[in-house]
């Protein structure tokens, strides 16, 4: 009698364990984890090469492509930060707004970037 009392209160333990291990895989470490974003960096990269395309630019033509370029990038740049928060499960931020660095931060300025060049 006292044997099964002591062997249904081990597997009871043993399943409660194994719950919470699976909770805090799942659920709770994935929550904790934050995307950083260096969008200053972003910006000033993809800023330099319209400058040069507009400064290179001689047609009012060229000039048009360099503006369409410039609104495009805008628009693929909103996109892929609202899509950056459902790909890494995570709370994305600016990386300016992180002040420590933590196991748990995660930098998506590459990530951000491969977006915004495959479009």
């Amino acid at each position: 009698m006292k044997s099964q009392i002591a062997l249904q209160a081990l597997i009871s333990i043993l399943c409660s364990a194994c719950v919470l291990l699976a909770y805090d895989r799942v659920v709770a470490r994935p929550s904790q984890q934050i995307g950083v974003v260096d969008l200053a960096e972003v910006y000033r990269s993809k800023e330099a090469q319209f400058a040069q395309l507009l400064s290179s630019s001689k047609t009012d033509a060229d000039r048009k492509t360099a503006h369409e370029a410039a609104t495009s990038f805008a628009r693929d740049l909103t996109t892929a930060l609202e899509e950056l928060p459902r790909d890494c499960r995570c709370l994305v931020m600016l990386k300016t707004a992180v002040v420590g660095r933590t196991p748990n931060v995660v930098d998506l300025t590459p990530t951000l970037r491969s977006k915004l060049d495959q479009r």
